[in-house]
């Protein structure tokens, strides 16, 4: 179907529908967008849609509408265009798939493209995949995870328990961070749950599932009351810098932290203590006087004895110099 801005303004088709395997499908996004450039289709003539669930083999999944998706060329296009879109197709705005296949159709029609980095096209995809990189350092770096003695363990103590984390994740960063994750603690059991999707780490494979709400979500543990109780004995409210320590965590993440649930009462212990101390009255130095230095004692000389010797009188006798003979 071949397609121009002049043909498509006289005579306006029905939108193609792309349906894509999962909120991430960035293999079904490349093979859906070289087939819709190899018949010139527009961006505007495409409707892009997902899925809730990935599919279980995208790479054998080809979208709807484009039996023949595989077989289209490959699109050169810029390192930085590939890495944008590995990131940005994890963003929770439906739009993100639109907005990547207009920018890929300028960046093959409009060569200039690329070195206009004030293109508001290509501004807005970078914000998306900030967004969706903070997301993922704030999993990386706030993730609590809680041990649960599951069937497996009462089978095989030596094994170890399951380590189960809940988290509430604005963008679809679940398979990225799973990833992740399963690199960092390859050798321990753990299931990290979502409201979207959730992933476990059985020690050899990576497995996911669907959501589980907050409700289904382990109670704190015996460690997790230890870290409070250390929190709160290492608490210096000197350090917290008030709006500083915001920005790099928005309140719906940091009121999830075990940590934060004391926050708010130490630092008003802290600031009664401060008052406190203000309001005593300043305490008064006494004055400090030095004392004079002691003299030296000298020590007399013996009745008889010169005032001055000499340097022959101060020397060692020549007896004193002879070898000792054995």
């Amino acid at each position: 179907m071949m397609s121009d801005p002049l043909t498509n303004d006289l005579f306006p088709q029905a939108l193609l529908t792309v349906t894509l395997q999962g909120p991430g499908d960035l293999e079904g996004f490349r093979r859906a967008a070289r087939g819709l450039l190899a018949q010139q289709i527009l961006p505007a003539q495409v409707s892009w849609h997902s899925t809730e669930v990935p599919a279980q083999d995208p790479l054998a999944t080809l979208p709807d509408n484009h039996a023949a998706a595989g077989d289209a060329p490959a699109v050169p296009v810029p390192p930085e265009f590939v890495a944008l879109c590995e990131s940005a197709i994890l963003h929770a705005d439906s739009r993100r798939f639109g907005l990547l296949y207009r920018l890929l159709w300028r960046l093959v029609h409009e060569p200039g493209l690329r070195h206009d980095p004030l293109d508001a096209g290509l501004v807005e995809l970078q914000h998306m995949a900030q967004a969706v990189r903070d997301e993922m350092h704030r999993m990386k770096a706030f993730v609590r995870f809680h041990s649960v003695q599951d069937e497996r363990f009462r089978n095989h103590p030596e094994g170890g328990p399951l380590h189960v984390a809940w988290v509430e994740p604005e963008h679809h960063t679940v398979p990225a961070m799973a990833a992740f994750f399963a690199r960092r603690f390859a050798q321990m059991r753990w299931a990290i749950l979502t409201p979207e999707r959730s992933a476990q780490w059985d020690g050899a494979r990576l497995h996911f599932g669907p959501g589980v709400s907050q409700a289904d979500a382990p109670l704190p543990d015996a460690g997790e009351k230890s870290w409070r109780g250390c929190y709160e004995r290492t608490f210096e409210p000197t350090r917290l810098m008030g709006r500083s320590l915001q920005k790099p965590m928005p309140r719906r993440s940091r009121r999830k932290l075990p940590e934060t649930g004391r926050l708010h009462p130490l630092v008003s212990a802290a600031h009664q203590r401060s008052h406190h101390l203000s309001a005593q009255p300043a305490t008064r130095m006494a004055r400090r006087v030095a004392q004079p230095r002691a003299a030296l004692a000298v020590p007399a000389q013996p009745q008889g004895a010169p005032a001055q010797l000499s340097l022959e009188e101060l020397g060692p006798s020549p007896d004193a110099l002879q070898p000792l003979l054995l």
